[in-house]
Parts: structure tokens; sequence; C-alpha cells
């Protein structure tokens, strides 16, 4: 029987929740020594549940869906980083092949973008206007993972600038229809106006939100509402604005006033106990794999490591409903060379990536 032996620091969950050693078994964790192991392959450093990306986007290129190879180097970039949990937030792609290898991260799918007709990306979405949209919601849930994707703000170019996408009352309509599905709802936002009215609707989690205040951050907690900040896509705002200034100056300014803001809109939401996670948003404009990049950027904002780490491990795999290092869970961890809580950097570099028990990287 063949066994994997992880000694050094296994950081098993929040509060400085430390083991020694732990081992690998038939792929899944065990904290008992096997005795009938004949082979067995040490592995040695600082060990984390395998993160997550939970804005995540395989299968998905800068014109729309991209073909089998080309999503299977997305998946295997986020894997080689770490990732071993990936919350797909849309994508007009079929990747469910990807289920059967072994190789690969589990993708939690949220069906296919679900935009205003001529108000998202071209070839991304299923466009629909607001009388279709908790039809086109139902089709989407039962598409996905137990997820659905709004497009819950984008550039309206008659007004050239970020605008709501949705009458309050269709996406009240449409967030409860998710819910009867069984599905949770997300939705990308980049402004101000459609926070409220989502989550007064009941939605569970916003993508980016940037656009929070000190009016909608005290509902979001209160509400339970989650975020992504994507703060590495977020990163790209001072970029996009300048291309499209000649065109949408207000836009460009608006864009250019929520980038500078981000560390502090972040912050002040973790200040008031809205849940946060990590996402990179990879796969459009975006590479993958930049899951460390992420976790990092959330410590620039303010965010204590140990809670940054908790957004890409144990509290992000509870939030999706998956298992992290216990007893008879999938072996999927991360070996580092070095403690992540003294130099969240080193999460750039892992030493091993064991998914499902076996050592892919």
């Amino acid at each position: 029987m063949f066994a994997l032996h992880i000694t050094g620091r296994v950081l098993i969950g929040p509060d400085d929740e430390i083991r020694d050693e732990v081992w690998v078994v038939g792929g899944r964790i065990t904290f008992e020594r096997p005795t009938a192991a004949r082979d067995m392959t040490t592995l040695t450093g600082w060990v984390l549940p395998g993160l997550v990306d939970a804005h995540s986007h395989v299968g998905l290129g800068v014109r729309g869906a991209v073909d089998r190879a080309t999503a299977e180097e997305q998946a295997i970039a986020d894997r080689d980083a770490g990732a071993l949990l990936l919350r797909d937030a849309g994508s007009p792609a079929d990747t469910r092949w990807t289920d059967a290898r072994d190789d690969l991260p589990p993708v939690i799918r949220a069906g296919r973008h679900i935009a205003r007709t001529r108000r998202y990306l071209r070839d991304f979405a299923d466009e629909v206007e607001p009388e279709a949209l908790t039809a086109t919601v139902v089709r989407q849930a039962r598409r996905g993972d137990g997820w659905v994707k709004l497009v819950g703000d984008w550039i309206d170019r008659e007004r050239g600038d970020l605008t709501a996408c949705w009458p309050v009352d269709a996406v009240r309509d449409a967030i409860a229809a998710a819910h009867r599905e069984g599905a949770r709802v997300t939705a990308h936002c980049f402004a101000e106006d459609a926070l409220r009215d989502l989550a007064e609707a009941g939605i569970d989690c916003v993508e980016h939100a940037t656009g929070l205040t000190d009016d909608t951050i005290p509902l979001f907690a209160e509400r339970g509402v989650a975020i992504v900040p994507t703060l590495v896509n977020i990163g790209t705002f001072p970029a996009l604005a300048d291309q499209g200034a000649p065109k949408f100056p207000r836009w460009a300014d608006h864009m250019r006033r929520l980038h500078a803001r981000r560390y502090d809109t972040v912050r002040a939401a973790y200040d008031a106990g809205v849940p946060i996670y990590t996402g990179t948003d990879g796969g459009s404009s975006l590479p993958h794999g930049l899951i460390g990049r992420e976790v990092a950027e959330l410590v620039a904002a303010g965010i204590p490591v140990g809670d940054a780490l908790a957004s890409a491990t144990w509290s992000a795999r509870r939030w999706l409903g998956r298992q992290g290092l216990t007893e008879g869970a999938p072996a999927d961890l991360v070996v580092y060379p070095a403690d992540p809580r003294e130099d969240v950097g080193v999460l750039g570099h892992p030493s091993r990536v064991v998914l499902r028990g076996r050592v892919v990287a």
C-alpha cells in the first residue's frame, strides 16, 4: 500500500491548529500512522489545505469559450499555484469533462453569466431582458453546481458610466427562484448603484464589490452577504480607464476612484464582519495561477495574515461545502518551504502540490 508521510508543520485550521505530521492513505488524510504501508514517500515543510480560488473562469478566454487544450492549461496553472478548489464564476464553455481528471482541481460551476442585453462582454453571457431573468436563472442553476452568476452592473453607453442592470423586482424574483432550485446567487458589481437592491433581494455573494460604501457595508454584514474582492483584477482598473477615457471619460474617472479606494473598501468590509473570500478572476484578461498574489493583496489591504489565509483555505472550503485537512478528507494540500503566516509571499512558491493524495506538482 502506498502512503505519503507529511511532516513539518501542518496548519489544519485557524487559531494555530497545528500538527507535526499527517499521512495520506488511499488518497485521504489520516492522523494515525498506517501499519500496512510498504511504500511511503515523505514530504516536509509548512502545509496548508489546498487553496481556494473562488472566482475563476476555466474555459473562458478574451473572446469567449476556449478549446479543451487551453482550458486544461488554465486548470493546471491554478493547480500548480496551489489552488485545488475552483469556483468557476461563469463560463460559456462546458468543462464537465474535467470532473473525470484526477490531476485537475475540482470545479464548482456557476453556469453561464447572465447579463442584460448588450450590457456585457460579447460572447460571454446568456443575455436577456428583465422579464426573462427568472427563467434564465432557473436554467443556469440547473446547469451549474449550486451557484448562479448575474452581471449586476456594467457600463451604460448612453449615460457613459456604470449603472445597475436589473430592476429590483426582477432580481428579487430571480434570486428566490434560484434558492428554490437549491442554488446560491452571486453578482458581478463594480459600482455602488446595484448593491443595496441586491443585498435586500437576498443575494448570497458579490464579486469585486468595489462600490461598497459606509451605507452598504453594514447591510452586507447584517445579511451575511459575502464578497470576493478580486484585488488582482481591480489592479487593472487604471489601465482600463486610460483605454476608455477618450470615449467614456465619466466611466474612466469612476473606475479610477474605485481603484484608489480599493484597499480602504476591503478593510472596512472586513472590520464590519463581511465574509471575504479569495478569487483572482483568472480566465479572460488575466492569467490563471494568481491565488498567492490575491492573498497578498488582502494583506496589503490591511487584513491580518491569519484571516487572509483563512479566506483562501479553511473558511473558503467551509463556505463552499468542502473539507479541509480533517480525518478521512480528500488529501488536497500544498507544502511550502517556510511559514506563510510569517511571509505571505511564500504562497507563490509551493514546494509540492498534492491533489487527491497524489503529488502533482
